[in-house]
């Protein structure tokens, strides 16, 4: 295996380049981008995994085609293992997935997502 060897402005100018593309993946897919919801915890079974979820973020969903009964969404929670279980009140960035019913079932609704930190 050989040694390779570039010009400091070739090198410079490459480490940039990956610093900007970091830079705008974080800004257009991070915590903060437009295309999360946001709602509030209504309630969460930790036996089922079933989220209810309230607000102006549920509208939108229910908007997009989503089952939302009485302003409130439900589903299965899908998160990751390091985040806070949610708890009533609490702040939650999500968003749902609602498949089409095959014919014989209900369609079950998917929540991902996790609690916003400090966002009681």
């Amino acid at each position: 295996m050989g040694n390779v060897n570039l010009p400091t402005p070739v090198a410079l100018a490459g480490g940039a380049i990956c610093v900007l593309g970091g830079y705008l993946l974080g800004v257009l897919a991070g915590p903060g981008s437009t295309n999360q919801t946001t709602a509030t915890v209504v309630s969460y079974d930790a036996g089922t995994e079933r989220l209810c979820l309230a607000g102006d973020g549920v509208k939108a969903q229910k908007a997009a085609g989503g089952t939302v009964d009485n302003g409130v969404l439900c589903g299965t929670w899908r998160g990751t293992d390091a985040v806070r279980t949610p708890h009533k009140g609490d702040v939650f960035r999500f968003v749902s997935l609602s498949p089409k019913s095959d014919g014989g079932h209900a369609p079950v609704t998917l929540i991902y997502g996790d609690v916003v930190p400090g966002g009681r």
